[in-house]
């Protein structure tokens, strides 16, 4: 199986610098490089790869989050004041660059882009309303007031295929592009177990029971900030019912289908997920079982 997208950077996250102001202070030199973004989408060189530049081209007023040490050079992203942050709308551009860009490469994307975007939204403090201020080189938030600490989050999200009688069920919801169709997928909630919320979800989605979860394979995903929990389970009943504020379409598709799907022709039964998400991911494993 490929690498999932999103993972695998050669960065040092160096977590005992980020807790020591003096070492960090002494990374921010001239050899230190600079992640160049625009808002939260990234530059890409003639390459097809990032761009970096030096510590002199971030903005004034900005924040640097220490993105760790490559090289031995300390890697750092900017935080505009003027960023808003958020779910940015689909932006085709962005994901054919995604598609054609190294695996390093999309690490440190996914990495900086959650990082940059949280600290976008979040510079008050849930607690008191306070400002917060950058600290641990962009691994936390400080409120000025209260000094409440607040931390990067991840969002975990189950995203799972449902087998029944050696098929396999995918859905559209109307945001894809036509004809696209993906693994089904839902936020974890308060209180409840992985295989919970795979349950959950597939029967709230499609109105399926499944029984017999399994973990696959994880992916962090910085839209904005998510680990995608893929797994897999069985249905002993076919009979689906979808919720229509959720998807637009589910059916079963054959193992042929898909081997078609992925083969990225776009006269077969349906278009596959892209190869950067999870989901292709999961339906490329499904195949080779």
């Amino acid at each position: 199986m490929t690498a999932i997208a999103f993972a695998g950077a050669r960065l040092d996250r160096a977590d005992a610098i980020r807790n020591d102001p003096e070492r960090l202070a002494s990374l921010m030199d001239w050899r230190a490089r600079l992640l160049r973004l625009e808002g939260l989408d990234p530059q890409i060189g003639p390459d097809g790869g990032l761009v970096w530049g030096t510590l002199a081209d971030a903005g004034a007023g900005s924040d640097l989050v220490f993105l760790g040490l490559l090289g031995g050079k300390g890697c750092f992203a900017e935080v505009p004041p003027q960023l808003a942050g958020g779910i940015a709308p689909y932006n085709p551009a962005l994901w054919r660059a995604l598609a054609s860009m190294e695996q390093e490469d999309l690490a440190i994307y996914g990495a900086a882009r959650s990082l940059v975007d949280w600290h976008a939204r979040h510079r008050f403090c849930a607690r008191c309303g306070s400002t917060t201020k950058l600290t641990k080189g962009g691994w936390q938030r400080t409120c000025d007031s209260c000094k409440a600490e607040h931390f990067p989050r991840v969002d975990p999200v189950t995203i799972m295929l449902v087998e029944h009688e050696g098929n396999v069920l995918l859905g559209r919801q109307p945001r894809f592009p036509p004809r696209r169709f993906s693994a089904l997928a839902g936020f974890v909630e308060p209180g409840e177990s992985i295989e919970e919320a795979v349950a959950r979800e597939i029967f709230e989605e499609a109105g399926v029971v499944i029984r017999d979860v399994t973990y696959v394979a994880s992916q962090p995903w910085p839209f904005p900030s998510q680990l995608m929990i893929g797994c897999h389970s069985h249905a002993d009943d076919g009979a689906i019912t979808i919720d229509e504020h959720e998807l637009e379409e589910a059916r079963w598709f054959t193992r042929a289908e898909v081997a078609e799907a992925m083969t990225g022709t776009e006269d077969g039964a349906f278009i596959a997920p892209p190869p950067h998400a999870v989901a292709h991911y999961l339906l490329k494993w499904w195949l080779e079982q």
